[in-house]
């Protein structure tokens, strides 16, 4: 499952067993467009302190940017930087985007928190916060004595639990509530799932994940700023932003432990592979990209090197096709949403499987991936699978679905 986090798609899920199945300092960075004036700047000389005593843990200078008066805050702050304790940053900056002054003595700070993992993250993660604060009148510093996150009401993991860290040979497992011996399984099935990708995916990439575990699948759904429902019966899914130019924000794949525990040692594998082939494939997905190419691609990732029947991937699928009902045609984006029928849920992550095993199949994998390539390298959704077909296949979308039902009918039916 593909947490998209830009704006362009929404958010898909991990794949056919899914279906049934987280600025090398700490300072605050430039402001583009601030406002240059006294409060601003002693706002930032404030989050430049805080950051600082974050990655130095040094709680005495971080609860010192915190209103004395404000006993509450300060003391759920004190426990998230003891939660934040052994997850090894190398950097954590507020970039401050506005100030809107409230009186003389207050005011209202939009921030964005960035920070990045020690040798797992090339780029940021960031998350949007608000901090209320008091101007001192007698120090003339700005003091916080509110600390929320942005409308979308994610919050971090930091701020569900202590967080217990487990690192594997190509993975950081992240996790709250959950036992060492269950993060360490989880990390040792992400170890298993970088290789393959690897092999399965042609272009350089980090090579790397880095897995959360939350307590609940509310805790989970916390971590997304989403409803608990849509998640119950997902086993992981994978956040990061897609499309657009520079560097690609870092990707964090969220277990649910509750269905991801009640899978097998093979699902939770093919589930594992299936979030990491997002991580590696993210600069090559974009808004143009339909959710049936980015989640069949990953799909096919997952159990490219697997010993099963097409019948055993796609059952729900195979059920449609001997019941005389196969797809017209391939799944649209509608097709993959968490909270409708799980069969219909089923049956598109299926269908985007067998749409690019088709592919890798009839033109080969070399041509599967340029055909990814190409879709997502298009300026927009409208016309990318459909010049992609044209020039990469050398056919087109009615003559692909034609093929493409045709095979399900003869491999499932």
């Amino acid at each position: 499952m593909n947490e998209r986090r830009g704006r362009n798609g929404g958010r898909r899920a991990a794949g056919t067993l899914l279906a049934g199945l987280l600025l090398a300092s700490g300072c605050a960075a430039p402001d583009d467009g601030a406002a240059p004036d006294e409060t601003a700047r002693a706002v930032r000389a404030t989050l430049d302190r805080r950051a600082a005593a974050v990655l130095d843990h040094d709680t005495d200078a971080y609860l010192a940017t915190t209103d004395p008066e404000a006993t509450g805050l300060r003391t759920a702050q004190r426990r998230e930087l003891a939660n934040l304790a052994d997850i090894p940053l190398s950097s954590w900056t507020y970039r401050l985007r506005d100030v809107t002054a409230r009186g003389t003595d207050r005011a209202t700070a939009d921030v964005e928190l960035r920070y990045r993992i020690k040798d797992y993250d090339a780029a940021p993660v960031a998350a949007d916060r608000v901090f209320d604060l008091r101007r001192d009148r007698a120090d003339g510093r700005w003091y916080v004595v509110g600390d929320r996150a942005d409308g979308d009401g994610v919050r971090q993991l930091w701020q569900q639990g202590d967080v217990r860290v487990v690192p594997g040979k190509h993975s950081l497992v992240l996790g709250v509530g959950r036992t060492e011996q269950e993060l360490r399984a989880i990390a040792r099935t992400a170890d298993r799932a970088v290789p393959a990708v690897s092999d399965a995916w042609p272009e350089r990439w980090a090579g790397r994940v880095v897995v959360l575990v939350p307590r609940t699948v509310q805790d989970m759904a916390g971590l997304l700023g989403s409803a608990a429902a849509d998640y119950r019966g997902i086993a992981a899914v994978t956040t990061g932003q897609t499309g657009g130019a520079g560097r690609t924000p870092a990707d964090r794949v969220i277990v649910n432990p509750q269905a991801y525990g009640t899978l097998g040692t093979f699902g939770q594998r093919i589930v594992l592979t299936h979030e990491t082939t997002h991580v590696a494939t993210r600069t090559r997905t974009s808004a143009a990209t339909p959710t049936w190419l980015s989640e069949g691609f990953a799909d096919w990732a997952a159990y490219r090197s697997e010993d099963r029947t097409a019948g055993q991937i796609a059952p729900e699928l195979a059920d449609a096709v001997r019941r005389g009902d196969p797809p017209a045609e391939l799944p649209t984006d509608e097709d993959f949403g968490f909270a409708g029928d799980p069969a219909r849920l089923a049956r598109a992550y299926e269908g985007g499987w067998a749409a690019c095993e088709l592919i890798a199949d009839h033109w080969g994998e070399k041509k599967l991936f340029a055909f990814y390539r190409a879709v997502g390298g298009h300026r927009g959704r409208d016309g990318a699978v459909e010049q992609a077909m044209h020039e990469v296949l050398d056919t087109t979308p009615q003559d692909f679905t034609a093929l493409w039902r045709g095979e399900l009918r003869t491999r499932l039916g």
